[in-house]
Parts: structure tokens; sequence; C-alpha cells
């Protein structure tokens, strides 16, 4: 197997960029004072930047708010596209951005599972093969076969999540989701997801605790200003960046 064979996400000089339009002049003073002006400016996201993720490595991204994480992880989705330069994505990819985007208020939470593990490529002999793990995890009890409309949120997000991590995706990209639930929960989910890394899935996480960080990922990418400031060893990447974080 050549290395081309073992990557999974292969980013080259991408750039991303946003416009932000202004208000438009409603006065003459405004429009004598703002002649000169376009009617927006570009927020760069990303400039020209280069990544490289293989097969079965855990990958955090990192960086202050506004750092453009969550924006990687929706252009590896492809709910955006790069301005400039390419994204290649190899396998099948689960995204946990959005969980429940797919789900029918209507539907129970058995007929969602259907639903939803369908939009994410099982067919009904591959969904009933693992229905019951999905319902064991999601600990719904018998309010699987109550409309999702009367669930809690943490209900839904349990229902969501458990979805998401049984339909044997190549590639999972997580973004803040451990934050969901309680704290018993959110320890459930962690296990699940070194389990799944124990099993040789690709995942890129995004997380605020630089504890659950250290705890999963081997690899962190340090965003800063449209660049890659650091990538490397999780536990030097984190030391580096706290450091910055304390001495600003």
């Amino acid at each position: 197997m050549s290395n081309n064979d073992n990557v999974v996400i292969e980013v080259k000089n991408m750039s991303k960029y946003f416009r932000i339009y202004f208000d438009k002049a409603n006065t003459l003073k405004e429009r004598l004072i703002f002649w000169n002006r376009s009617n927006y400016d570009v927020k760069k996201v990303f400039d020209n930047i280069n990544l490289t993720i293989k097969k079965g490595e855990t990958v955090a991204l990192i960086g202050v708010n506004g750092s453009g994480k969550s924006t990687l992880l929706k252009l590896f989705t492809k709910i955006i596209y790069p301005n400039s330069g390419s994204i290649k994505i190899h396998g099948k990819i689960v995204s946990l951005l959005e969980l429940g985007a797919g789900f029918h208020m209507d539907f129970t939470g058995r007929e969602n599972i259907y639903f939803n593990a369908s939009i994410f490529g099982l067919n009904r002999e591959e969904i009933d093969r693992r229905l019951n793990d999905i319902i064991e995890f999601a600990e719904l009890g018998p309010a699987i076969d109550n409309p999702i409309r009367t669930y809690s949120s943490g209900m839904y997000m349990r229902l969501a999540f458990s979805i998401a991590i049984n339909v044997d995706a190549d590639l999972l990209l997580i973004d803040e989701i451990l934050a969901v639930g309680d704290q018993r929960f959110q320890e459930k989910c962690m296990a699940k997801m070194l389990d799944l890394k124990s099993n040789g899935k690709t995942m890129v996480f995004v997380s605020h605790s630089a504890a659950a960080v250290e705890f999963l990922c081997d690899r962190s990418v340090w965003l800063s200003d449209g660049y890659i400031k650091m990538d490397g060893p999780t536990s030097v990447v984190i030391k580096e960046y706290l450091r910055e974080s304390v001495g600003e």
C-alpha cells in the first residue's frame, strides 16, 4: 500500500474568505461620507494552507474563537467550499457537527433511526443489525417509540450521537459534541471515541477542553490568523498553546 492510500484528508494550497456586506447608505450625508467605500469587506479565514491527515489518526483542531476550527470542519463536509486550492476526502465521512439535522419531528425515535441512518448510506438490513446497539447506547427506553418532538434536548442529542457513531464511517468529524449531556453520558461518549480510535477510525476533533484533547488525540493542529501555527504531538502543541494563551 502506498502512502497516498493511507491519506484520508488532503488539503492543498487552500484559501477561504467570506464577504461581509455593509448596510447600504440611506441618507445623502451617508452617501457623501462613504462614497468611495466598497459595499463589503473581506474576512480571510484561511490563507493558502496545507494539511494531510492519514488513516487511523485522531487529530484535534485547536485555537481561539474565530480561528477557523469549525469552518475547517464545514469545508471537510462540503457545507461550504474553498475559494482556491483543493480539499480531497477519501472514504465515508460522518459529521457530528449538526447532530439530528435529518430528524423528522413527528417520527418516533425508532423511525428516525431508520430515516437518519439511511442518510448516512446504510440499507435496511444494515440498520436492522445495528438497531439494538443504537437504542441501548441512547438510553431512551420506551421513549424510543414516542415522537421525538416530545424529547428533551438531552434525549434528542443522545439519539443523534448514537446513530452517528454506529454507521461504520471511515472519518468522523466531531465539533464540541462532548459538551452535550450530563457528565456520565459525556464519559460514555469519550469511552466510545476511544473504542473507535482503537479500531482504527480516523477522527478530527474540535474542543475547547485541553484535557479532552490530550486524552483523545495524538496529534493537534493549532490554527491562528488564517494559518497553521503549529502541527505536532498533542502534548507539545497544547503546552505551547497554553503558554501563549497565559502570556497574552
